[in-house]
């Protein structure tokens, strides 16, 4: 636990995110409650909607904008937020979509999570309905991969420890440390920031948040689920958008591979594809744009360079 009040910024990533930034910003004062909120940096992928007004008619916060001038990736606006702070002045840093609300006294439970080398910790995230939405993730492995193949991610994910995905409730209710988690709501500890350094920008969207959170392990940082502190995510559209689903499945190809290196990857590849490709059989969109992207000559020239 942090001593004293914590001091805390946060970066909210946009890209035409008029829609749902209000509600976010609108949610801050409330969900930062305890702590310092010394700043709130909106870092926006070129927007052509009217994010950057919503940004600076925001009253009582310290908000201020980044703009990239394209739309670089979650990663890089990351980078770009983060580095207009002075993390010196800083305990913790809140990456955040913008398609999310805190529920009140949220980050102060998310900072006081904080404490030796757990440099991480996220929320119980919740849809708009106030339905669980699963976040957690285990160590992604060829058996896990293979596993999910075979019968499906969601009921693996039930089943003990064989699923990466982690999909029973019961799961959510108790903090704990788990290998990675969506990147939709994370407090960095500056600590880790300084030590690790920054986000690769070499993924544009998914696996961003997974690499530096095994990156950060490889450092001896934890990661640490708080279900006390709760966000409302709306949630992106990767599930019912075949191209998203398609980058997410080959990044997190080209995500094994990089750290587990060519024959363990092409391994992870294999069970992948099997996988997606059995579910394409019935009928549905996005892993059959999925599998299109994984067997494309271009695709598997990058995966296995």
């Amino acid at each position: 636990m942090m001593p004293g009040t914590p001091r805390t910024a946060v970066v909210i990533v946009t890209y035409n995110s008029a829609a749902v930034l209000g509600g976010c910003l609108l949610s801050l004062a409330d969900g930062a409650k305890g702590t310092h909120l010394r700043s709130v940096v909106v870092a926006d992928n070129d927007s052509a909607d009217e994010t950057l007004e919503i940004a600076l008619s925001a009253e009582a916060l310290p908000v201020r904008t980044v703009q990239l001038g394209r739309n670089a990736g979650y990663a890089a606006a990351i980078n770009a937020g983060i580095a207009t702070l002075d993390l010196a002045e800083l305990d913790a840093v809140l990456v955040l979509n913008p398609d999310c609300r805190l529920r009140p006294g949220s980050l102060l439970l998310l900072a006081n999570a904080l404490e030796d080398r757990r440099g991480i910790t996220v929320p119980l995230l919740l849809n708009d309905d106030g339905s669980l939405q699963p976040s957690l993730r285990r160590m992604p492995t060829v058996w896990r991969a293979a596993i999910e193949a075979v019968i499906g991610g969601d009921v693996a994910g039930r089943v003990g420890k064989l699923g990466e995905l982690v999909t029973n409730p019961r799961e959510y209710e108790v903090p704990g440390a788990f290998a990675w988690a969506t990147g939709a709501a994370m407090l960095i500890s500056t600590d880790l920031i300084r030590e690790v350094g920054q986000w690769d920008e070499s993924f544009f969207l998914y696996s961003e948040e997974t690499e530096y959170t095994l990156r950060a392990a490889d450092h001896g940082w934890s990661l640490w689920y708080e279900p006390r502190s709760e966000f409302e995510h709306i949630g992106g559209d990767s599930g019912v958008n075949p191209r998203l689903a398609a980058m997410l499945i080959v990044n997190k190809v080209r995500l094994f591979r990089m750290r587990r290196g060519a024959i363990a990857g092409a391994a992870y590849y294999a069970a992948v594809t099997l996988g997606e490709a059995v579910r394409a059989l019935t009928g549905r969109a996005t892993s059959k744009a999925s599998v299109r992207a994984l067997t494309s000559s271009r695709r598997r020239a990058e995966l296995f360079a």
